[in-house]
């Protein structure tokens, strides 16, 4: 069975999909990193899915449902750099933002859900998303009050989806896919 992750995308890359004119196109790709900059996605396998989330004035968003294909460098990413100086990515310039040149980027091929910042998370289920570990152990998220997000810290990095919280995420974007479709 596949497992679910979680990723943020900060202020800053998603400030950048805007600017690009990416809202409502599907990202072909995302990238892992081998520094903070970065998040590493450690753990993940083809087939996984991976929840994309943004905070904004303390409201969680799903910016974008990705399903994993694979972590090759394919033709699409373009010509590897033969120096430092060189973009990394130069195929998939379009979506570079999501990380294409951060220290020791990695391209992960996803399909995708369209990249959209109106996908709220209800408050009710912040409170009940949980996290687990490599070791079974599992997390809630912190910092949750009122329905509202205090602090993102706990959403920093790529972290793994209980089975429950992965299809409560789900849901959300497929019930908000609904509405959109007037179904």
């Amino acid at each position: 069975m596949p497992d679910a992750f979680t990723v943020l995308w900060t202020h800053e890359t998603c400030r950048a999909l805007r600017k690009a004119g990416r809202v409502g196109e599907r990202p072909p790709v995302a990238f892992s990193g081998v520094h903070s900059s970065l998040p590493a996605w450690s753990g993940a396998r083809a087939g996984d899915e991976v929840h994309a989330l943004h905070v904004k004035q303390r409201e969680v968003f799903v910016v974008s449902q990705m399903r994993v294909l694979d972590m090759e460098r394919r033709d699409c990413c373009g010509t590897a750099p033969a120096t430092w100086e060189d973009p990394a990515y130069p195929g998939h310039a379009d979506w570079s933002m999501l990380g294409a040149d951060g220290c020791g980027a990695q391209a992960v091929h996803v399909e995708a859900t369209p990249v959209r910042f109106d996908v709220p998370v209800a408050g009710e289920l912040l409170s009940t998303l949980t996290w687990r570990n490599r070791r079974g152990q599992t997390r809630g998220l912190k910092h949750v009050v009122d329905g509202r997000l205090e602090s993102a810290v706990s959403l920093h990095g790529f972290y793994r989806l209980t089975p429950e919280a992965a299809d409560s995420l789900t849901e959300v974007v497929r019930a908000h896919a609904r509405r959109l479709s007037g179904r």
